[in-house]
């Protein structure tokens, strides 16, 4: 379906186009272990502080994130590339899951779409929200809607003129008619929420910055 089809479907999505215009952001992420590593990491942090402290892991580790070379990492050289000592423990009980192969992310992989959640939230660390957005960045599968989110919530209140942040209830019943859809669905929303951000913080800091007095 594409974007355009979507917005006929329901205004909020003429909506969402009309701010920031069609353009959605990049959600990719990788595949497997590296992916779901960098979810940990990258909990309750801003991109930008996630992406430099990824980057510092790599150099640290030549590039060369696996298993293998995360579980043969000292807590403070983790610690250092901004793993809490809460993340640590997720980090290493992902990795020794990989390793001894209870974790199999090719059978993951071909496994309808609640199965596979089942499988991920099984892992400490992994919650729901956290195996939606996999499934939805790393898999592209096409019908998630992670209700979790917090962009998702606030921005479906906003493009819905709502008085009150929706309950989970709400946000299912909302969605319905988007199946199976639902992923560009959140997509949309995402970028709407982003863009809306994005110009409040602009026009703050416009509202914020001194003023030239010219000499007369």
């Amino acid at each position: 379906m594409s974007v355009e089809h979507l917005a006929a479907l329901d205004p909020i999505f003429a909506e969402c186009l009309r701010v920031g215009g069609p353009v959605i952001r990049d959600f990719t992420r990788p595949i497997g272990f590296v992916g779901l590593l960098r979810m940990v990491m990258e909990q309750q942090l801003s991109t930008k502080v996630a992406l430099a402290l990824w980057a510092k892991l790599q150099d640290r580790l030549g590039g060369e994130v696996t298993p293998d070379t995360i579980l043969a990492l000292d807590d403070e050289s983790l610690r250092a590339c901004g793993f809490s000592r809460q993340k640590i423990g997720y980090a290493r009980g992902l990795a020794e899951a990989v390793a001894s192969g209870r974790l199999d992310f090719d059978i993951i992989h071909d496994l309808p779409d609640e199965e596979a959640i089942a499988q991920l939230v099984a892992l400490k660390g992994i919650g729901r929200w956290s195996a939606e957005v996999y499934l939805m960045t790393t898999l592209d599968r096409p019908d998630i809607w992670p209700i979790g989110d917090l962009a998702i919530q606030l921005g479906v209140q906003r493009l819905k003129g709502w008085a009150d942040k929706p309950t989970a209830k709400q946000l299912i019943e909302v969605a319905e008619p988007w199946r199976p859809h639902r992923s560009l669905a959140a997509r949309l929303v995402w970028h709407h929420y982003v863009a809306l951000q994005e110009q409040a913080r602009a026009a703050k800091l416009s509202k914020n910055a001194p003023s030239l007095t010219l000499p007369r």
